[in-house]
């Protein structure tokens, strides 16, 4: 294959050419959703380890003015920002996910393009509410194509990694690059993308800041496309490209297929759970049982889950003594045994008190989740839930669609509790009443002239 056959034209050529009147209706719908949902997540994500060592090794390498910091203000030079925001968003393994492409598409993206957006606006070009949208969309659909292609199974940490080709085409979209430049800041990403899953397997907070470096990157690689730099072209399919060193295989049908007619903003799936996505079915099961039998969790004698392949390699990691909360919140048996205790799950469930509990450590000892032989590499479900009680009953649940997805969404009621719920959990001691202003300048965003007043009400005054 020749550079000029590489996909990645193809994705430049949809973000340059689609314009806003050409998104239908459900598709800006979708982006609204998710806007506001990871606005809320990277509130929330103050509260996490490291938040404030993450900022000060920022203030402390680059200087100038660009992007605030959400949930606690202060301003940092817009790699900076993009940075800090990506963590924030994903930290908390609270942010939306396409479960198709083995994907968090807001994070990276949204955090990179909210700090260029705010450093634009401040040089007098504005972002009006329906350019962010547009971006949004445009972003989302050439980082999850680049997923839903994959055939193999995660090795590099692709939130980042292909996050950051949406983070790029987002950024681009707002900036206007023409088509060669678009292209040029495609390979300049590529060419610094990086992200490894030893973070996860290690249960590190450095999984999430990895969102935060490829956000940096997607940002530095526009500014150095409008200088003129030149960037790869055979930045997915050449012969070192995306899809053939950071992936193993992929279908190249399935790269570019629906691409204008499928917009996959709205194949994107809520995470009702503060915890891996992988976690959701196991929980979603539990959830069921628990309300169709109202078992006490002192006649529980041990938890059985089925999963795919993928699912038992992200999830299945026992509870132990002194584990962190990145490691728990990747951890089925430790999710499911709070679910248990508590009859929910909630950021309040990864403190160092609850990570201690003799209760969720004695419960999760005995929640097993293994692998059930399905063929799909990227597959998070159908998940199999089995509660076995010490009288001997064993009560069942297959899951075949999680809590969340489009097919078994939450109710607008749900998505603006949880929303409202992370912007009170944040530590920056926002105003009550911005959860209610923000919700409503998002459901009316297409007449935002200036849409930094959104980042208005997520920091302190």
């Amino acid at each position: 294959m020749t550079d000029t056959q590489d996909a990645i034209r193809t994705f430049a050529d949809h973000v340059i050419a689609t314009q806003f009147e050409a998104i239908p209706a459900h598709a800006i719908r979708a982006a609204k959703t998710f806007l506001l949902d990871s606005l809320g997540v990277g509130v929330a994500g103050t509260r996490a380890g490291h938040v404030d060592a993450w900022i000060g090794g920022y203030g402390g390498a680059v200087s100038g003015p660009g992007g605030r910091v959400w949930g606690l203000g202060g301003t940092l030079p817009t790699p900076a920002a993009a940075a800090v925001n990506g963590y924030l968003i994903h930290n908390s393994e609270y942010d939306c996910v396409h479960e198709g492409a083995v994907l968090h598409p807001m994070a990276t993206l949204l955090s990179a393009l909210m700090a260029e957006m705010e450093a634009r606006a401040a040089a007098g070009r504005p972002t009006d509410g329906k350019a962010l949208l547009r971006a949004i969309v445009l972003g989302v659909d050439v980082s999850t194509s680049i997923g839903n292609a994959v055939t193999t199974g995660l090795k590099f940490f692709r939130p980042a990694t292909a996050g950051g080709f949406g983070a790029t085409a987002a950024v681009g979209a707002i900036a206007g690059l023409d088509r060669e430049t678009m292209l040029d800041a495609f390979g300049l990403y590529y060419a610094q993308a990086g992200g490894t899953m030893q973070a996860h397997t290690e249960g590190l907070a450095l999984l999430a800041m990895q969102a935060g470096f490829c956000a940096r990157d997607a940002v530095v690689a526009v500014h150095m496309a409008e200088q003129g730099i030149p960037g790869t072209r055979g930045t997915l399919e050449g012969p070192y490209g995306y899809l053939r060193i950071m992936e193993d295989d992929y279908d190249r049908a399935a790269l570019l297929d629906g691409l204008g007619r499928v917009w996959r903003i709205t194949e994107v799936a809520h995470k009702p759970f503060p915890s891996g996505r992988a976690t959701h079915g196991l929980l979603d099961g539990l959830s069921t049982l628990q309300a169709e039998h109202h078992v006490p969790v002192d006649a529980v004698e041990r938890v059985e889950a089925a999963v795919p392949p993928l699912t038992q390699r992200l999830i299945g990691r026992p509870v132990k003594p002194g584990m962190t909360a990145n490691y728990a919140r990747l951890s089925g048996p430790y999710t499911a045994a709070r679910l248990l205790l508590t009859g929910k799950l909630d950021l309040t469930d990864f403190t160092e008190a609850a990570l201690a509990d003799p209760a969720t450590l004695d419960l999760g000892a005995r929640i097993a989740v293994t692998v059930d032989g399905n063929p799909d590499p990227n597959a998070f479900s159908p998940v199999a839930v089995a509660v076995v009680l010490k009288d001997g009953r064993r009560l069942e649940r297959r899951v075949e669609v999680v809590y969340g997805s489009p097919a078994k969404p939450m109710s607008r009621e749900a998505h603006l509790e949880k929303f409202r719920r992370n912007m009170a959990h944040g530590r920056g001691g926002l105003p009550a009443e911005n959860a209610d202003r923000l919700i409503a300048l998002v459901d009316d965003l297409e007449s935002v002239a200036d849409t930094r007043a959104l980042i208005d009400l997520i920091v302190p005054a």
